[in-house]
């Protein structure tokens, strides 16, 4: 079951938040859900090289407020927030509604599943060898601190006439436990053969654990303040 079910579908509403917040009657409802996938397709199309994790959006009576989790904010907020703003404006003039656009860092990409399944379908692009993509990555992924990683490849791998489907893991990937957070990623990498269709999965270990280490962080990040402006004194 758990490997034909998608980790975070089979999580929401349970241990995983939902992706679109927001209230609708049944006439708008059906409108206001492609207006939000519209909305995710331009902003990745847009920003392509601004390695875009996922986008939350949120729906108030006049606003729409859009977060973007992105590994490099730089390129999204550009030379004194000018790009930003430029997205702003757009989004405004092509879906008609007050916009509010919002950046979250990601501090470390190997722990994101997306990010890792658009890095392999970027080598894969440049006709790089699926293979040492693959270990190269495992061992990158290992390195930033996760319990476990799966990778699957499917396509003309190494320009082969005939389809396969190529896999590797390390650690533990749990197949069906809920307080396990296990994240997923697909993409698809069109090279001169065809597309090949990359998929990961990476275990960051329970939920209460990772929440907890996320206010640790923010805890040595106060302290750290703290210790700075008394030094500073």
């Amino acid at each position: 079951m758990g490997q034909k079910v998608h980790p975070r579908g089979f999580r929401i509403g349970i241990v995983e938040p939902w992706r679109s917040r927001w209230y609708a009657n049944k006439k708008e409802y059906g409108d206001l859900l492609v207006e939000d996938r519209n909305i995710r397709l331009f902003v990745k199309s847009e920003y392509k090289s601004a390695a875009i994790e996922k986008i939350e959006i949120d729906r108030t009576r006049d606003q729409v407020i859009i977060h973007l989790f992105s590994a490099r904010p730089g390129i999204i907020i550009g030379r004194k927030g000018q790009e930003i703003d430029r997205l702003k404006a757009r989004l405004e003039d092509k879906f008609g509604r007050r916009m509010e656009v919002k950046i979250v860092e990601i501090n470390n990409p190997y722990r994101c599943a997306q990010l890792i399944a658009e890095d392999i379908a970027q080598q894969l692009t440049k006709r790089g060898s699926f293979r040492r993509a693959i270990k190269r990555t495992l061992d990158q992924v290992m390195e930033a601190g996760v319990l476990g990683v799966k990778i699957e490849l499917s396509g003309r791998l190494g320009g082969a006439e005939m389809s396969r489907r190529e896999k590797a893991s390390r650690g533990s990937i749990p197949l069906s436990t809920l307080q396990r957070k296990v994240d997923y990623g697909f993409t698809e990498s069109k090279t001169a053969q065809g597309v090949i269709g990359v998929k990961v999965w990476v275990d960051l270990g329970d939920y209460a654990d990772e929440e907890n280490s996320d206010g640790a962080n923010a805890e040595a990040g106060k302290v750290s303040k703290k210790a700075k402006r008394s030094h500073k004194r």
